[in-house]
């Protein structure tokens, strides 16, 4: 796939997450004198335990638009995953330029504190002047965040997204909301009861092309211990397929989304939910292109109000609230562990069967999708993980590992501040912490499974209500010095010595009975 040319004005190398088709990082290039680099990293590959699905989109992708940018006119170095030679992004980056002696090199700035380091490094080696463009995708720079947060004692994505409603105009009657209120949270909690889902749309998939099966064949081929089954492969691979998932969505989807975005059901990973992260995360789809048209079904009648919000907060509030807390808290982040958990993560999670049937379904679907929508992450994975004491960077690399649209600017905000409160409260307010009756009420999980949620110390007691009250227990002092807890402490207190050593017996034997 490689060739050597001649002189080369600029060097414009993409990173793998930025296949933006509207590319900062290419305008004003020159098909004639400067050259595109992008490269299959068998490093990146393994830096975690990387779902198979995850790979193929992201690799697929990247061969798809080397092909679109070819047909441009443009010059294209692309380093296949099978192909000899340095297989870091920084290592093909700097063999590049060896080969093609580009006068400087160009690139959107990336979206890891590690590639910044490697990338400048490699541009002193070689003695090149190396420029960062802004990447445009997002609607917050990392500057911009810092100034909103500047001087606050503790940063709430409520305020940030109220922010951003009124800078963009979205969702907004003159300088008040739509609706006349913020959000529609109220509205956007209910459970399917007990008659299910009912008839719904499946989302559009799509059946692999040449370019994507062959992608899937080198990456069993050079890294066949790959976690996960790339059988169901069906995400878009190119921005117009993004569109059309987008388009699919709004018209079929979209009115159902909001009250039942936070329900769940055996066997159904899709439901009603969008389906748009991984592309949007691939910069495949432009956020504001999701955020547009979802206002422009609520403005022609199309879709609700509080469905429309409530996928409108978790683009424009949520997903640049975290990218923001990412950029401001640095690279030392993710070693935060501010309640001290140290337990292995689970062999469950690897596909080992567990009788927890809401864990058995998640890690399930993950394994066989690379997805779980947002109340499987925080509500099932990351609430067994928080209360059982799970070591944050274990249920992290799950996360970053087994999810198709995980990157680290937004799965280590999510998992180390929102999910885990490894943060100590940077980002949530509390620790998002229930016991198995919260799972019990939005799903069905528990009509079939042996231990009873409403159980702490009996013998079929639901595992995730006993670590609820061990956890309360553990770090009882800490919580009740927190407003939003108290009411959850106020019920531990309540409990007798007795009950609170059975809980704890309860605990240890479960934790035994895995372990063993």
């Amino acid at each position: 796939m490689n060739q050597t040319v001649g002189t080369t004005r600029k060097l414009i190398f993409i990173s793998p997450d930025q296949l933006n088709p509207d590319s900062p990082a290419l305008r004003g290039a020159d098909p004639n004198r400067d050259l595109i680099v992008l490269g299959e990293s068998r490093t990146e590959a393994t830096r975690f335990p990387f779902h198979i699905q995850r790979m193929t989109l992201i690799f697929s992708a990247m061969r798809h638009r080397a092909e679109v940018l070819r047909e441009d006119g443009f010059r294209v170095d692309y380093r296949s995953i099978t192909d000899e030679g340095p297989d870091a992004l920084d290592g093909i980056l700097l063999d590049a330029i060896q080969r093609h002696q580009p006068a400087r090199v160009c690139m959107t700035r990336p979206n890891r504190f590690d590639l910044i380091d490697a990338f400048e490094r490699i541009a002193d080696e070689a003695c090149l002047p190396l420029e960062y463009v802004e990447d445009t995708h997002f609607l917050t720079s990392p500057e911009e965040f810092a100034v909103w947060a500047e001087g606050r004692k503790t940063l709430v994505m409520e305020h940030f997204y109220r922010a951003k409603r009124k800078e963009t105009g979205y969702l907004m009657n003159g300088n008040e909301p739509a609706g006349g209120e913020w959000n529609f949270d109220g509205d956007n909690r209910q459970s399917f009861g007990k008659n299910g889902p009912g008839l719904k749309v499946e989302p559009l998939r799509f059946e692999p092309d040449t370019i994507t099966r062959k992608t899937i064949q080198d990456l069993q081929s050079a890294l066949p211990d790959l976690p996960g089954s790339a059988a169901s492969f069906g995400w878009p691979v190119t921005p117009e397929q993004a569109r059309q998932v987008l388009d699919h969505f709004i018209e079929h989807r979209l009115p159902d989304f909001g009250r039942w975005q936070d329900a769940m059901w055996t066997d159904e990973p899709w439901l009603f939910h969008s389906l748009i992260s991984p592309a949007i995360n691939l910069q495949l789809l432009d956020p504001r292109e999701a955020i547009e048209a979802a206002e422009t079904a609520y403005r022609n009648g199309k879709a609700p109000l509080n469905a429309v919000e409530g996928f409108i907060r978790q683009i424009l509030g949520w997903r640049e609230f975290i990218r923001g807390i990412y950029w401001l808290e640095g690279p030392g982040y993710g070693n935060r562990n501010a309640l001290g958990a140290e337990r292995e993560l689970p062999e469950f999670f690897w596909g080992e069967d567990t009788d927890m049937i809401c864990v058995n379904q998640v890690v399930k679907q993950v394994l066989e999708h690379g997805y779980a929508h947002h109340i499987q992450r925080l509500m099932v994975t990351g609430l067994y993980a928080l209360v059982s004491g799970t070591d944050p960077w274990a249920i992290h690399s799950w996360y970053m590992g087994l999810f198709v649209d995980s990157y680290d600017w937004v799965t280590l905000p999510n998992t180390i501040g929102m999910s885990q409160f490894a943060d100590g409260g940077v980002v949530g307010t509390k620790p998002y912490i229930a016991s198995g009756q919260y799972v019990d009420r939005m799903s069905n999980y528990c009509a079939s499974c042996r231990f009873n949620p409403k159980h702490a110390s009996e013998e079929d007691a639901c595992p995730i209500t006993t670590m609820y009250w061990s956890f309360l227990m553990e770090h009882e002092d800490r919580l009740a010095a927190n407003r939003r807890m108290k009411f959850q402490v106020a019920n531990l207190r309540r409990k007798s010595s007795d009950e609170r050593e059975a809980i704890l017996r309860r605990r240890d034997a479960w934790f035994d009975s895995i372990t063993n």
